[in-house]
Parts: C-alpha cells; structure tokens; sequence
C-alpha cells in the first residue's frame, strides 16, 4: 500500500535555484529601541532621569 508520488526526505530545491534577488526592494535597518548608555542608567538609578 505505497502511495505512487512518495514525498522525498530531501527539500525540493527547484523554487529556490530560481529565486530572483534583484526583485527584492532595499531597505535600511535602524534600531527602534536602542539600549541606554551608561551615563542614562547611572541618571535612573540616582533619579533624575527626565522622561
């Protein structure tokens, strides 16, 4: 009783080897929430941090 169209263990390639890159838009990375320095930590810790 074996199915006649047996998946292969092996990923199925074909769809990546014919991927087009240059169709991809570019886009520049910035960081929302960037981590505080420590001159900030050290404003929080004594208090008078200014929100």
């Amino acid at each position: 009783m074996l199915a006649s169209s047996k998946m292969s263990d092996k990923p199925d390639m074909t769809e990546i080897a014919r991927f087009d890159k240059t169709k991809l838009k570019k886009t520049e990375t910035k960081e929302k929430n960037p981590l505080p320095t420590k001159e900030t930590i050290e404003q929080e810790r004594k208090g008078d941090a200014t929100p």
